[in-house]
């Protein structure tokens, strides 16, 4: 028996977390996705999903989002979210500017075929603000950079008026310098109260700039603090033989080969 995908709790306490995600299995071309997750999110955590490829990370985000039907569990959200998927099938020569890709987001609150009105621009203009996007709202979105595009789309979801955030990959293809300005937009969110769930490669990024870790491979391996789940026998269970540590005395330092995972 399908349980339902979604629903959506109010808020009845600070205590309580914004995502709750109960034995969750996901079937994925008839394979399993994820099988039997477990975990929930507190409000104003900044939580980075790891794990190979093929580990079920889009998966789970998918599923979370409501894009995917699960074979079974429960997900219970208590507060709006927003999606940064990790691709985005864009049309990159279409004359859209940056601001119009963003007012998408705000779709569903102008209703279809109705012109926006003022304060759904106020809001496009807020979100775009947040993300240090605001002096490019008027440029054509193909002339960005990788890096400018993510935080648009960034902005796109936060025109939403949503608490979480759940972003798919939004570190790939860009390079350290784009990824070093998304983290620190995402950082001041995070200040200003929002609640982050990211999908990530990057084990440095994940174990230096995040409050919980969330480790999967088709199940939940591990989900706490970073020093708690930064153990080899942890990262084993995730990325098996493709692990190599050096050790110099005073910290390990763990090194994945994740090129060849399928």
């Amino acid at each position: 028996m399908t349980l339902p995908r979604q629903k959506t709790i109010q808020p009845t306490g600070t205590a309580q977390p914004v995502l709750t995600v109960r034995d969750l299995t996901v079937l994925y071309d008839q394979d399993a996705g994820i099988e039997h997750v477990d975990f929930a999110v507190n409000a104003g955590d900044k939580v980075a999903v790891i794990g190979p490829n093929g580990a079920g990370k889009s998966t789970l985000m998918k599923t979370i989002m409501g894009l995917l039907q699960p074979r079974s569990g429960e997900i219970i959200t208590r507060c709006a979210m927003g999606y940064v998927p990790q691709h985005e099938a864009v049309n990159w020569d279409f004359p859209v500017t940056v601001r119009d890709v963003v007012m998408m987001g705000r779709t569903r609150r102008i209703g279809w075929l109705r012109w926006p009105g003022r304060k759904h621009w106020l809001a496009v203009d807020s979100a775009l603000e947040r993300v240090g996007m605001a002096d490019l709202a008027g440029r054509q979105i193909g002339e960005l950079s990788g890096g400018q595009r993510r935080r648009v789309f960034i902005a796109r979801a936060l025109a939403q008026d949503v608490r979480l955030l759940v972003l798919d990959e939004p570190f790939s293809g860009v390079d350290a310098a784009a990824q070093a300005d998304m983290m620190d937009v995402l950082d001041t969110l995070q200040q200003e109260g929002m609640t982050i769930l990211l999908s990530t490669h990057d084990l440095g990024l994940a174990f230096r700039r995040f409050d919980r870790v969330l480790a999967i491979n088709r199940h939940l391996v591990a989900y706490d603090a970073p020093d708690e789940v930064y153990h080899t026998d942890i990262l084993a269970q995730i990325y098996g033989g493709r692990l190599a540590t050096l050790d110099d005395g005073q910290q390990v330092t763990v090194f994945v080969d994740d090129h060849n995972c399928c």
